[in-house]
């Protein structure tokens, strides 16, 4: 089986020549309308039974991308200012939503409440186009312009405390950093990490994996000082205090014995390996709860979760997806649960209250997904293993798992979720298979 494929033909699953999940339209990933009991090896069945709005009041509020045809979402062979071709990744902030336009090799950019302020800022054409000449040109490295000024395949992308914009430019291997957030298109990036030169496009710089080196960087994330980059071809997660210079070694190696190891699992799948970590979430300390970072370990089908942060490699303190720390089964074929994933690529968490109850702490932490195509939401952070989420957006239930719910698209329906981001009560979700973004606000509006 292959995993979803990127725009341009390659492998977006996993690294090329390494297994992955099915791709979306592949048999691997029909699932199934079966009523069997599903089996977890030392899980009890115990999902819980679904709320009767199983969104918990969520509702979508703004639809970035080609409007839908005949219940379909296709972009239009030329890209345009307001399509999008696969995105894998998104951010917003009180400001602005910036997108991953993965499959167009791009990272477009609008201003402006998030969410929208009324129903006419769907789909809008983007400000700012990163990574291409234009908004009509498409294909790798500026339409083969060259890579000093283009991506391939960019993926995760935040904006840190101080107003620098930060993409995972995934299929070059690097990370690109601008020193404030381009309001024009077409600008070159201040600084690139993982590569010698704005020429370089080589996993591990055309040689063994190093500490500075990337392969396949896929998500990012910044939580009490630390900047992470989810390396996921590498099966580590690096993390340097504070942005890094380029030639700055990481202040951690998280998921490998050492920066120059990078052996699937570690040899051995257990609470400290990976198999492709994609994306990384976490908090500061607070009142109440210390400091804590997840991170989604897709090709194992989990989220491990540390408190307080590691400060160096050391096993996870709770694992969400399975029933222990060395299961890394998928069950496709059975009808899903609160408790279990299937590729989970993004995790966000909201800064919240310091507040902790039964299961956890204060703040939101959603999870895509993927394979499942939908959205899992936590109202607080669980501080322990095997927690159920309470919200599920994209499907009917916790026991369903059809792309589009085996429906046309609608507003509320999702078809391989890749990349989220979450903004007091709003979430942002790169709906990939779909070919747009989809702004939910997580609470009902008061009414007026």
């Amino acid at each position: 089986m292959s995993g979803p494929a990127s725009a341009d033909g390659l492998d977006a699953g996993g690294p090329i020549g390494e297994p992955s999940g099915p791709a979306p339209g592949t048999i691997g990933a029909v699932g199934t309308t079966l009523r069997v009991r599903p089996f977890r090896p030392g899980q009890p069945f115990e999902t819980p039974a679904p709320p009767a709005d199983p969104t918990g009041g969520a509702e979508p509020a703004r639809w970035l991308g080609a409007e839908p045809v005949g219940g379909l979402m296709l972009p239009s062979a030329m890209p345009t200012a307001s399509q999008l071709y696969a995105p894998r990744g998104v951010w917003i902030d009180g400001d602005r939503l910036i997108a991953a336009d993965t499959g167009n090799h791009r990272v477009l950019i609008w201003p402006g409440r998030p969410d929208g302020a009324s129903a006419d800022d769907s789909h809008a054409e983007a400000a700012v186009v990163l990574g291409q000449p234009d908004a009509t040109t498409e294909g790798a490295q500026a339409g083969g312009r060259g890579p000093e000024r283009g991506m391939r395949l960019p993926t995760g992308l935040l904006v840190t405390d101080d107003g620098r914009l930060v993409v995972a430019d995934a299929w070059n291997h690097r990370i690109l950093i601008w020193d404030e957030v381009p309001t024009a298109g077409d600008v070159a990036p201040d600084v690139i990490l993982g590569q010698s030169d704005p020429t370089g496009t080589d996993e591990n710089r055309g040689g063994d994996c190093g500490p500075l080196t990337f392969y396949w960087p896929f998500g990012l994330a910044t939580a009490d000082g630390v900047f992470y980059v989810a390396d996921t071809g590498n099966r580590r997660v690096l993390g340097w205090n504070g942005l890094p210079d380029p030639d700055r070694q990481p202040d951690l190696v998280l998921g490998q014995p050492a920066a120059d190891a990078r052996e699937e699992n570690r040899g051995q799948l257990g609470p400290d390996s990976f198999r492709w970590p994609h994306d990384v979430a976490g908090l500061p300390p607070a009142p109440g709860r210390p400091g804590i970072v997840h991170v989604a370990d897709a090709g194992n089908h989990r989220l491990l979760g540390w408190r307080p942060r590691p400060e160096l490699d050391r096993p996870a303190d709770t694992v969400l997806g399975q029933p222990d720390f060395t299961t890394g089964t998928e069950f496709p074929y059975v009808p899903q649960t609160a408790t279990g994933f299937r590729f989970p690529y993004a995790v966000d968490i909201e800064a919240g209250g310091s507040d902790v109850g039964d299961n956890g702490a204060g703040g939101r932490m959603a999870v895509a997904d993927t394979a499942n195509n939908r959205i899992l939401v936590w109202d607080s952070v669980p501080s322990a293993s095997g927690v159920a989420a309470g919200r599920v957006l994209g499907q009917p239930d916790f026991a369903a798992n059809g792309e589009n719910r085996w429906d046309a698209v609608a507003a509320d329906t999702l078809c391989w979720p890749y990349g989220l981001s979450l903004h007091r009560g709003v979430l942002a979700v790169a709906d990939s298979g779909n070919n747009r973004i989809v702004v939910w606000r997580l609470d009902p509006e008061p009414a007026p």
